[in-house]
């Protein structure tokens, strides 16, 4: 367990005080802002308050998918802004006959010197390179070229770009914002253009190459001028992410958030009137409007109305702790695990109140999950309890919802319901069904009580459904969580550490097979006599399984392992027996830390012993050391038990391992043995931090004897027994 979680921590008054205060400070901070939250109306439902008038003025609030509508309405009629360059063609231009002058000085170049390659340094490919040169070598040779010169050819392509600009060629549009229309921006008027009326970059090349390929040249000509072409078209119509959303914006803000006014003194709704989409839409308005107006003068005073809101459900559940749970109420760690789980679901309910959609989404609040958390880790009536208070504290962050917090509380109580005698972790995930009936008839009841359509019940069931099947998972999820962080453990836990697979028992049964036999008897007894005063008995049974792992190290030094073996303490010293038999205890801790037993099941092991005597060396060093003996040395360690559980386990030991050593059983001389050793573990003290009462005592005592005297009843002896237990062949007869 971490270090914060010691004693200290686990029991101070002011960590107990400080985990409440700042749960329910957290939690206050999760509530709706801004509203006066003293009703919750729900449509379809019948006003029986007096009529209802505004005190102010105040405007109606549109509902929030209506103008949500609008407002995406209004985003999608809004055009993409393009920006038009009318200039665009003239600094095209100026380039296409800058680079003319570049290739004449760089034809003239080879000329001047003929021995000089030709060599290609432009974006032109060496086909068309070669066939403009030779155009112009061709009109220098013979000036009679007139209508074949670079020059002329160069205007061609000129004039074909010109066309091409003229049309305009448009950039394209982003992915998100696809339309057949678009605003052409040119100065600061807009016209809205379909986009097919002018070119993309593809279909703007495609038009050059249709004019240059009309003209009368030869093909090769025509591939450089096409070549020559595609190189100097750009778009001059650019798409305006900025303007774009200016529009959008503008559009946006153009819509009211406001159907109309209700005037100061006008009547809102009428008493016994039935509240319809409009009366609440009014009702929802003058709350809103309520909770601005106190905002600055009476949010201190609301703030505090909330404080004692969730305290006084958190103090609820407290007293029931105090009264019912002392061992939760006077433990901070548990205590802790409350106060995450409300803390987190109120998390989850203050998101969802973020979030607006049209759809259901609070029945993605997954009360039942905090639900079966809760009994898994304590037990069934914890809670239920539980339940309750997070199912009003839901309730109340969203504004008072009491049928939200119905809900929940009946889908919360199935889900105990289902996990309250839980054997294994799959178990969890029976529990779909049972949460999945409880939301569907609390869903159908208030959905037809308040006339809602069948779609809507629809669409809230499927939401509930999805709350049915995530939360099982959310369960076994955090269980693991929990059960790691705060070192808790389970009922879970326990059945699985009780089973004889796991590697402990495994090991006690192949190696001690004695020991073995002696925990698996007083795991029964154990079980039983807890069974009889209320404790747990499934914690007593594991307890008494594991108490006695240490023996596994050294399982010939203890007499139940030696069958047919020397006892190896009749040839040692009683203090160095001692010390063998003190030693299974430490090994047995070490065991347990090294296979990750929870501690309350390592306590087991060294609270079994408590601080008693090892009678039998103690007696025998006194006689061997003429009574000076100091009986310190002679006692185990301890700690003494401090639970039920533990002490039942001391005292189901003690006497199983007299009971079993008695000479001819018979039932007065078990119970007189059993006497002896609750007398002789009260007498030494050995009780005293345990929480038993006499009457606990009294119990656990008749629950040995009953169990114990019916192991060991007087059995029929077998004609020719004597013969056969001394190894002849005779058979037995039946």
């Amino acid at each position: 367990m971490p270090e914060i979680f010691q004693a200290s921590f686990k029991e101070s008054l002011r960590i107990k005080l400080l985990i409440g205060f700042v749960t329910i400070v957290l939690i206050v901070l999760m509530f709706p802002k801004a509203e006066s939250l003293e009703f919750e109306v729900v449509e379809g439902t019948v006003w029986i308050h007096e009529d209802l008038i505004a005190p102010m003025s105040f405007p109606i609030l549109k509902a929030p998918d209506v103008y949500r509508t609008e407002i995406q309405n209004a985003q999608r009629s809004v055009y993409p802004v393009f920006s038009k360059d009318n200039f665009k063609f003239n600094s095209v231009n100026d380039s296409l006959w800058a680079y003319y002058d570049y290739l004449t000085e760089l034809f003239d170049r080879p000329l001047s010197n003929p021995s000089a390659g030709l060599v290609n340094p432009t974006f032109l490919t060496d086909n068309s390179y070669n066939a403009l040169f030779n155009v112009y070598k061709l009109s220098l040779n013979d000036r009679s070229y007139k209508s074949l010169n670079l020059e002329h050819l160069f205007k061609r392509v000129s004039e074909a770009l010109n066309n091409i600009y003229k049309t305009g060629i448009i950039s394209s549009l982003p992915n998100d914002n696809l339309r057949d229309s678009i605003a052409v921006r040119t100065g600061n008027v807009d016209i809205i253009e379909p986009i097919k009326k002018y070119f993309d970059t593809a279909k703007a090349k495609e038009a050059a190459a249709a004019f240059l390929q009309r003209l009368n040249y030869s093909h090769t000509i025509k591939k450089a001028l096409i070549d020559l072409s595609n190189h100097f078209i750009f778009p001059n119509i650019s798409y305006s992410a900025e303007n774009t959303e200016k529009e959008i914006l503008q559009a946006k803000n153009e819509v009211s958030r406001y159907l109309g006014i209700i005037n100061e003194n006008e009547r809102i709704i009428a008493k016994h009137e039935r509240v319809t989409k409009e009366s609440k839409l009014k009702i929802d308005s003058y709350r809103a409007a309520k909770g601005e107006e106190y905002q600055d003068k009476g949010i201190s005073t609301q703030l505090f109305g909330k404080f004692l809101h969730i305290a006084s459900l958190i103090t609820l559940l407290t007293i029931y702790f105090y009264n019912f749970r002392k061992r939760i109420f006077f433990n901070n760690v548990k205590l802790l695990v409350f106060s995450l789980m409300f803390v987190f679901v109120s998390f989850i309910t203050y998101l969802i109140n973020q979030i607006t959609v049209p759809v259901p989404l609070h029945f993605l609040i997954f009360v039942p999950a905090a639900s079966m958390i809760l009994t898994i880790i304590f037990d069934s009536r914890v809670g239920f309890y539980s339940t309750v208070i997070v199912s009003l504290i839901t309730g109340a962050l969203r504004g008072n919802d009491y049928s939200f917090a119905l809900m929940n509380l009946f889908a919360g109580a199935l889900a105990v319901y289902t996990v309250r005698d839980i054997k294994n972790r799959s178990q969890i995930f029976r529990s779909f069904f049972f949460i999945l009936v409880g939301y569907s008839v609390a869903v159908i009841a208030f959905g037809l009580e308040r006339f809602a359509s069948f779609s809507t019940i629809g669409l809230e069931l499927a939401f509930a459904a999805s709350n049915a099947v995530i939360s099982p998972v959310l369960t076994y999820g955090l269980l693991i969580f929990f059960e790691r962080l705060f070192n808790i453990t389970t009922d879970l836990t326990l059945l699985e550490l009780s089973n004889f697979d796991r590697p402990l028992l495994r090991d006690l049964a192949r190696i001690a097979p004695g020991t073995f036999n002696h925990s698996m008897t007083m795991g029964t007894i154990a079980e039983a006599a807890a069974e009889k005063i209320g404790a747990n008995t499934l914690l007593a049974r594991v307890g008494a399984y594991y108490h006695d792992i240490g023996k596994i190290t050294f399982p010939e030094n203890f007499v139940e392992n030696q069958i047919g073996e020397a006892n190896i303490h009749e040839e040692v010293p009683p203090e160095e027996s001692v010390d063998i038999i003190k030693k299974h205890v430490e090994e047995g801790i070490k065991l347990g830390q090294k296979y990750n037993l929870p501690n309350e099941v390592i306590d087991f092991i060294p609270m079994h012993h408590g601080t008693m005597v090892i009678k039998y060396f103690y007696e025998k060093a006194k006689e061997r050391y003429d009574d000076s003996v100091d009986v310190d040395e002679y006692k185990y360690n301890g700690p003494i038990p401090n639970s039920k559980e533990t002490a039942i386990v001391m005292l189901a030991d003690g006497c199983e391992s007299a009971v079993r050593s008695i000479n001819d059983p018979d039932q007065e001389k078990i119970e007189n043995i059993i006497d002896n050793i609750f007398e002789e573990r009260i007498d030494a003290g050995q009780l005293n931090n345990s929480p038993l009462t006499l009457s606990d005592i009294n119990k656990v005592r008749e629950a040995f004897k009953n169990i114990l005297v019916g192991q060991h009843h007087k059995r029929i002896r077998y004609p020719n027994q004597d013969e056969i237990e001394q190894g002849t062949d005779e058979e037995i007869e039946e």
